[in-house]
This record gives C-alpha cells, structure tokens and sequence, in this order.
C-alpha cells in the first residue's frame, strides 16, 4: 500500500509539512526574492500553486525555521547572520469572498484588520480602512523593532468578478487605491511585498501608484517559480508515475510521454523550460487517470462574460501567426477588445516561441488538457445549449467518421447547425457557423488525426482514420457543388494520391438564413487516387 501523501487541495505550507505531504522545493526562490529587493508582483493562472508560495512565504518571514528542515532554503541561509528572524506579518488572503456586493471588499478589509488590531492594539478601530492599517503597520514596527511584511493573495479577484460591472468595479478600484497606496507611502516600515493574482490590471491605480512594484511574471529567473517541472516532478513523484504507467498497462516512458502531453508546457518567459500545471499533475498522479481536472474546477465566469463583449474567432487560437508582445501580456486593461493578454494570463495560451526581430512572443495552446477542455467548454456556448445533455457528442462523429457513414454525419451537422442562435447581424451568423465547425474538428483531434485550415488555398478540414481520408470544404449560402469544385481546382487531395485508404471529398452548404445544411455532396475513390474528377 502506497502511504505517501500527495498534496490535494493543501495550500497552507505549516500543514503540508506538519502533515507529512510531499512537497515540491521551491524555496530557493523565496530566499532570492528576500535577498534582492522589497515589493514585487507575479501573475499566474489560477490552481497554479501561488497561494501556496505565499504561505511559504508567511511562514519563512514568521522565523518557522523547523518547517524548512532539509529544504534549498536551511542551506543557502546557513551564512547568514539575520536568517530566520520573525517579522510581523500582513496576510490578505482574497481567494474565499464572493465580491459582487458593493461591500464586499470593504468587509474583507475589516475583516483582516479586526485580526490584526487584536495584536497590535485597536485605538484607530474607528478610522477609516486605509488609516486603520497604516497605524498597525506603525504599531507593529514599534512593538516588534522589525519592519512589516506584506502578503497579497489574489488581489485581483474583486476585480475579475465584477468585470461586468462597471460601478461595481470602479468602486472596488476606489477602495483598493486608498487601502493600498499605504504600501508606497510608508515603505520605509516595510521588509518585504509580494502581491500575487491572475491579471494585472494596467489601469488600477494599485500599480500606478505602486510604481515601485517589480513584476516578475515574465522574467526569467522566476518562469518556474509556480508549476512543476518535469525534473522536479520524476524527482518526487516517480513511484506515483510507476503506479500510474500499470494501472494503465503502460511503460513508465509512454506514461511520461502522455503526462507531457496532458499536462506540461506552460512557459512563463520564451527561454524558460515548460512546466505542468501542478494541480492537474497531482490529481492525475493520484487518481492515475489522464482527466480534465484544472477544467473540472470550471471555466472563469469573467471568461466567458468577456467572449459575450466581443466577436471571437475561435480559429485564432490554432496555427502559426498569433503573436503579443511581451508589453502587452503583461497587462490588461477590461476596455481592451483583443482577449489575447488575458487569455494567456488566465492560462488558455502560454509562450511557444519568440520572434526577436520584431520582439513578439508567440503564443499557443499549452497543452492537450487546456486544448480539448477550452473547446469543449465553448460548444455550449456557442450553440446556445441550456440541456444538461449537449448535442456535441464528438465521439459518434468520431464513430461516424471511422465507419464511412456519412448519412449519420450529415444528420449530426444538421442539427448542430440548427442551435445556432437567431440573429439579424450577418457576421455572428457566419462567426458561429465557422466556430462550431472549427470546434467539431479540434475536438475530434482527440480520436483521429485531423488538419484544421483557414488559409486560402488549403482545405477546410481533412481526417484520416486507419480505412479513409476525408477531405471537408465548407460554405455558406452558396452551393455543396461549388465547394467539392473548390476541393478539385484546388488539388485538395494530390497529397493522398498513393494512398491505399479510401477518400472522400465532401462539399457542404451552410444556408444562415434556415440555420440548416442545404447541401451535402460526395465524391469518393476506392483506392484513394483522384480518378477522373482530379
């Protein structure tokens, strides 16, 4: 029996360690950030392990030194003379409030200082929330003769669950703008700054006013500071991956090779070695099973409400020309239509690359998980499904596509297409038609090989199975005859002309008016060769 704990859900550091879970070293780099400067920001994606830097963090500035026995940290502070003092600690942890009150925030501010003033005195209770932590952190400067600490976890979330909300978000700004410009006023009393959260807002005035604040979230040194890599991950976790390669009649390498591929490639500057996502790779690890788990926690509400603002094009996020610069993925402003900066700080994209003449990274699906969970998660949306049962079972195209039968494909198609939402803008219509069709494809890359193009000149959508290649050309509003001619002028299917498999070129039209396929034709050759019609 395995009695090894992994750690599930445990964000706390004092009790990963008192508890005996398994624990990923990180600590080299809370000894770096200490030693070189004062104030900083990350951003990450949510699960990925910043609450429990942080509370590493609380506990290493809180003296614990017992909690970091064996770990890079014991050793790299043997030399030093002040290692391992206490300092007073301000931790705001915004990870548990619903904040679409108008209150909300304001509460958990009380909240936090109401703690504190039970330590440090509360002779300024009645004061206002900015006045109230400046006299703690002057009082515990006093009352401890060393300068405060300040932890800020998820400082963002009052902001990202209100997105929708303007007066809501602009009164939360207000509040965060009084509460924590005391962070630069009164920096002198202050050892130590760290504010963690998915995005960072470029016009909150916290980092206006914070000017001060270093953001490492793409900086080099700290691209593997959240995540795991895969050295730190067969390190800890090799009789985890043993156990898990034999309950799926695996070898431990083609188990390592599926992680990667599930898990893996995050990248956090366009040098930095990938990493997985930490929450994922466990539950995988402990379940030894290949799921969905970062998605099972669910798709960001303020994700979703901002695809409603603007029109997206699903299609481009695959492919080889989406680009960002490294400026514009570190902020994001809520009035910005490109989604791109916040979808790669939410963790749907990540770096794959970096041109350096023009000084843009290149950005990607990270891997299969986030690949397969996004698309899955936007067919409901864009076919407007209120069922507990979506109409997007891509396994029986898949089944449909591995045994030739296209009447059935026809029949899932057609009634895809017929949830497509009404609407007297044309360009939706044509965006959702596109989006549903390009999902179904990505989607079915799961089960068979599929080739997803939008470039003129290249096919729509070609899928290669063990007995047939298909080769899909779509239209809208205009005929099933001229996209199977499409499909010949344009030579769609010389690549497959020695290929023993038997192909099928399949035109379809799209009428947007009735929302149904009005046309659906098929050419096919025995043997895989162009035959007459080439």
């Amino acid at each position: 029996m395995n009695n090894r704990k992994l750690p599930i859900g445990i964000q706390d550091f004092e009790s990963l360690r008192n508890d005996g879970y398994l624990y990923v070293d990180k600590t080299r780099y809370i000894y770096e950030l200490a030693h070189k400067g004062k104030p900083y920001f990350l951003s990450r994606p949510r699960r990925f392990g910043k609450s429990l830097l942080l509370s590493t963090m609380r506990a290493y500035f809180e003296g614990k030194r017992e909690l970091f026995e064996g770990l890079a940290i014991e050793e790299l502070e043997s030399g030093e003379p002040d290692a391992w003092q206490e300092y007073p600690v301000f931790y705001f942890d915004f990870n548990k409030k619903n904040f679409q009150r108008e209150t909300a925030l304001e509460e958990v501010l009380t909240d936090h200082l109401k703690d504190w003033e039970s330590i440090y005195g509360d002779e300024h209770a009645e004061s206002p929330l900015e006045e109230r932590f400046q006299h703690l952190i002057v009082k515990a400067v006093e009352q401890t003769g060393r300068n405060a600490v300040v932890l800020v976890d998820e400082y963002d979330k009052p902001l990202l669950e209100t997105i929708t909300d303007d007066d809501l978000e602009e009164h939360n700004k207000a509040v965060f703008k009084g509460f924590f410009s005391t962070l630069k006023s009164y920096d002198h009393y202050l050892k130590f700054v760290f504010l963690t959260g998915v995005t960072k807002f470029s016009k909150v005035s916290i980092f206006s006013d914070l000017n001060q604040l270093q953001d490492i979230s793409l900086d080099a040194d700290y691209a593997e500071i959240c995540g795991i890599k895969e050295e730190e991950m067969k390190d800890c976790f090799m009789p985890e991956i043993e156990r898990m390669a034999e309950s799926n009649g695996m070898s431990v390498g083609e188990c390592l090779t599926s992680l990667r591929k599930q898990y893996d490639g995050y990248h956090f500057h366009p040098d930095s070695m990938g990493v997985y996502n930490p929450f994922s790779l466990i539950n995988a690890l402990q379940k030894r099973e290949f799921g969905y788990y970062w998605f099972s926690t669910g798709t960001p509400t303020f994700l979703l409400k901002k695809l409603e603002q603007i029109d997206f094009d699903a299609k481009q996020f695959t492919g080889d020309d989406l680009y960002a610069s490294p400026r514009v993925l570190s902020d994001y402003r809520a009035d910005n239509p490109d989604p791109i900066p916040l979808f790669y700080q939410t963790g749907y994209l990540t770096i794959c690359g970096y041109d350096r003449v023009y000084e843009s990274c290149k950005l990607g699906y990270p891997n299969n998980e986030v690949k397969y969970g996004f698309l899955e998660s936007l067919a409901p949306y864009y076919l407007h499904n209120e069922e507990s049962a979506s109409p997007l079972d891509v396994r029986r195209f898949g089944k449909d596509l591995e045994k030739a039968d296209l009447d059935s494909l026809r029949e899932r198609f057609t009634a895809l297409f017929a949830r497509l939402p009404y609407t007297t803008d044309e360009k939706p219509v044509e965006q959702n038609f596109q989006n549903v069709v390009y999902i179904v494809f990505m989607l079915l890359g799961k089960f068979v090989h599929t080739e997803v193009h939008s470039a003129k000149g290249r096919a729509d959508c070609i899928v290669e199975t063990d007995d047939y290649v298909y080769i899909f050309e779509f239209k809208r509003d205009d005929s099933a005859d001229e996209a199977l001619r499409q499909i010949e002028d344009k030579g769609y299917a010389k690549p497959y002309a020695a290929d023993k498999r038997k192909l099928y070129r399949i035109g379809v039209n799209f009428d947007s008016k009735e929302r149904t396929i009005d046309g659906w034709e098929v050419r096919e050759n025995e043997d895989g060769t162009l035959g007459d019609n080439s």
